[in-house]
């Protein structure tokens, strides 16, 4: 195996820095994995024996029988290597001291104190270098009267107030369909490590950022959050219409349901134009009335849009200059045009499953100039490893 001198990450905006990730399951994991699709090179450490959790989380599994890999584990791992660590041994935490002393970022989720009784507190991380900047994600933050929780998705979305607005009604609280208190936790993380990065080149000094899955959570609360903190109400679930405007959300027409956002009085009066609609009729010539009428709203809207199977209204939307779509699947997504066209599905060598297809970066990246757009995006990237896959090339790494 070679014996490599410079970060094998080489290209994207984070090329040359290297990551230590400590996490594992998917709040921390995911934050790792951004800094990787960005060009870092990301170096994940595991229990040399049973590895990440993600790592037996299914079905579904794939390749063979006798080496089963999760689907899950695949999801937050792409674009890093893998070294077994037993961080109770002497060895292990040798190992880790020394790639802290190299590293720019350690990333971890551990419960609190956990690292500190292992020797790894965030004082003595920094004084092995004081250029180091620690992501610590839990699940409650690291103080507070409920910080010693511990963190889970579903628990953090029903905690933090999500659940209370996602559903059918009142009587049909829902959590979303991804684990999404985990990953708002390790995107939040990852745009705080960047942000720290960028103080560093001030400062000289690295810091800790710390963030959580209920903070996570409560930061995209948005206009919902101020509707509770500002005019003091309380929402509740409002299924697939907007709580604020109308008509904006899943209609229903012949064989099938399209959606439309109808977001300001200039698209009403096109949708109604479109649709033989009266703009002023009772209850319908404001967006604030329309909002109180929702259901003679939608009935109306639905009323015109029986006749339609889903294509045809789609081009008569258009038409109109209306927003609107489907709803797809997933499998349908990964077959798109239009998501294929931004990098959303990329394709990588596994050494155990071969050649897969994975959910791809959401960012690209762009040089422009006067002769135009050049387009330097990372489009090259490597499978989530194996368990230790790459001890030797680290060990020889840190040898140098």
């Amino acid at each position: 195996m070679s014996r490599p001198t410079e970060n094998p990450r080489a290209a994207g905006p984070l090329a040359g820095y290297t990551v230590v990730d400590l996490s594992r399951a998917l709040a921390g994991p995911h934050a790792g994995q951004m800094l990787g699709d960005l060009g870092a090179r990301v170096i994940k450490v595991e229990n040399p024996v049973s590895g990440d959790d993600s790592r037996s989380w299914g079905p579904p599994f794939v390749g063979p029988e006798d080496n089963p890999q999760a689907t899950y584990f695949f999801s937050c791992n792409r674009n890093k290597e893998s070294i077994g660590l037993d961080l109770k041994s002497d060895d292990g935490r040798a190992t880790l001291e020394a790639l802290i002393t190299r590293a720019d970022v350690l990333v971890e989720n551990f419960r609190g104190g956990v690292l500190d009784r292992l020797g790894f507190s965030t004082s003595t991380c920094l004084e092995l270098n004081p250029r180091l900047v620690i992501l610590s994600i839990t699940g409650f933050g690291h103080d507070g009267p409920e910080a010693s929780r511990a963190g889970y998705d579903q628990i953090a979305q029903g905690e933090a107030g999500l659940m209370s607005l996602t559903g059918s009604g009142p009587d049909d609280l829902q959590k979303v369909g991804v684990p999404i208190a985990d990953l708002l936790a390790g995107m939040y993380g990852s745009y705080g490590v960047l942000a720290a990065l960028l103080e560093r080149e001030r400062t000289g000094r690295g810091k800790v950022v710390r963030t959580s899955l209920i903070a996570g959570v409560v930061g995209v609360h948005a206009f919902q959050g101020t509707r509770t903190t500002v005019a003091g109400q309380d929402p509740v679930p409002g299924g697939n219409h907007h709580p604020s405007l109308s008509p904006y959300g899943l209609f229903h027409c012949r064989n099938g349901a399209v959606q439309i956002s109808v977001g300001n009085e200039n698209l009403w009066q096109k949708f109604c134009a479109a649709f033989g609609l009266d703009p002023a009729a009772p209850g319908m010539a404001t967006n604030a009335e329309r909002v109180d009428n929702r259901p003679a709203v939608t009935a109306a809207v639905e009323d015109a849009f029986a006749a339609y199977e889903p294509d045809e209204l789609l081009e008569k939307l258009s038409s109109a200059g209306i927003p609107s779509g489907i709803v797809r699947t997933l499998q349908e997504v990964y077959e798109w045009e239009q998501a294929l066209s931004q990098g959303l599905k990329v394709a990588v060598d596994h050494p155990v499953v071969g050649r897969m297809e994975l959910p791809g970066p959401p960012l690209r990246f762009f040089d422009v100039d006067a002769d135009g757009e050049t387009e330097t995006t990372v489009t090259e990237h490597t499978a989530p490893p194996l368990l230790g896959e790459h001890e030797a090339t680290i060990r020889a790494w840190l040898e140098d």
